[in-house]
């Protein structure tokens, strides 16, 4: 990889912010990066190599970092969220029932051998795309923190779940990898927690801001990269020990100088970074040469919005039940870890990102018509 190659990647990721720029359009800024990577990658004219060695090892770093910041977007501290758990992991089991019948049904249908990884990408919610929706619209109200509650769930149960449905070959050693990153995510949180209620974090962190040190974005950086490493040892996605520490910093309360500092590199350059190189290497043209990819594309997302809608009779509105199948974080991990480990079929990454991008553009419309209805914050 070359610094004209690195200035290309980082002038393609501009795309995603000029396709959001418009805020009647709603669309999410990954998806101009991912547009971006197609243009440029294997689909396109050729001219990034998403094989690159150095180009994938930085694709990994803003993999491990986009999962984080998904994961500390969790609304775990909220108190009338962690009311509505009870209503919400209700509704999540329901949605995962239906999700299993689902997954059976578009794998027996399109003959691909995997159900249980369909049944976790339509149960699955993206936290990341659906709260900056829903902070965006000022939607509040009993349903709508239900709903959060019900997103939360099923994103951190089918994040831990995907690694072992992924590659069922594996799935013993891959859950085993996935116990010993998630006991020392946990072993991190009580130190952190520790370090935060004798009040050594908070000294910690007005040295640092009084020196300019940035002491907590490098602490935070070893525990995230050591983490990342305990998962590449383990056999297991850097995408677990992301999200897992994404959720501690959610537990504790990430201070507000460390979001930007996080924001700033994660947002910046890595996870453009990111969905450049995983646009440059799924290949679309598959979806010609492979027909029935598309249909399979189709199918998936189809079946996310229909088992999420059914919701409605738990007497979740059909807006919020819509809103809440908008799911990107997920699919995009299914097809980066099932490509790395080449268990999908011909086509098959391009038809999981053709699902997902089905959910996120009807959630979009879902998000306005919630609005609509009245489902706000004021009412």
């Amino acid at each position: 990889m070359t610094f004209e190659v690195l200035a290309l990647v980082a002038l393609a990721g501009l795309l995603g912010p000029l396709l959001a720029a418009r805020l009647s359009w709603h669309v999410p800024v990954v998806v101009g990066e991912l547009a971006a990577g197609v243009i440029l990658g294997v689909t396109g004219f050729g001219l990034l190599d998403s094989s690159d060695r150095t180009f994938t090892f930085l694709a990994d770093i803003g993999f491990a970092l986009t999962m984080l910041v998904a994961g500390s977007h969790v609304p775990v501290r909220d108190p009338e969220v962690r009311a509505a758990i009870s209503k919400g992991a209700g509704r999540a089991v329901v949605v995962g029932a239906l999700a299993a019948l689902a997954g059976f049904g578009v794998s027996t249908v399109f003959a691909t051998g995997h159900a249980a990884l369909y049944a976790v990408l339509i149960a699955s919610s993206s936290a990341a795309l659906i709260l900056p929706i829903v902070d965006s619209l000022a939607l509040g109200g009993t349903s709508v923190l239900q709903m959060t509650a019900q997103v939360a769930i099923a994103d951190t149960v089918c994040i831990v779940a995907l690694p072992l449905v992924i590659d069922p070959g594996n799935a013993v050693r891959a859950a085993v990898g996935a116990l010993v990153v998630t006991s020392a995510a946990v072993a991190v949180f009580f130190v952190l927690r520790a370090l935060h209620r004798s009040g050594d974090w908070r000294r910690l962190h007005k040295f640092s801001e009084k020196r300019k040190f940035a002491l907590e974005l490098r602490i935070n950086l070893v525990i995230l990269f050591s983490l990342a490493a305990l998962a590449a040892s383990t056999h297991v996605s850097v995408m677990l020990a992301g999200f897992a520490f994404g959720l501690i910093l959610a537990a504790i309360g990430e201070p507000r100088r460390l979001a930007k500092q996080l924001f700033a590199i994660t947002d910046g350059f890595f996870a453009p970074l990111f969905f450049v190189w995983l646009g440059a290497s799924i290949n679309l043209r598959d979806l010609v040469s492979h027909p029935s990819s598309i249909g399979l594309g189709v199918a998936l997302g189809g079946a996310t919005l229909i088992v999420h809608s059914a919701l409605r009779a738990t007497g979740l509105p059909l807006s919020l039940g819509v809103l809440s199948a908008a799911q990107l974080g997920v699919p995009v991990a299914a097809v980066t870890v099932g490509s790395q480990l080449g268990v999908l079929g011909n086509g098959e990454p391009a038809a999981i990102l053709l699902g997902a991008l089905i959910t996120v553009g009807t959630a979009t419309w879902a998000g306005s018509a919630a609005a609509r209805a009245g489902l706000t914050a004021s009412n």
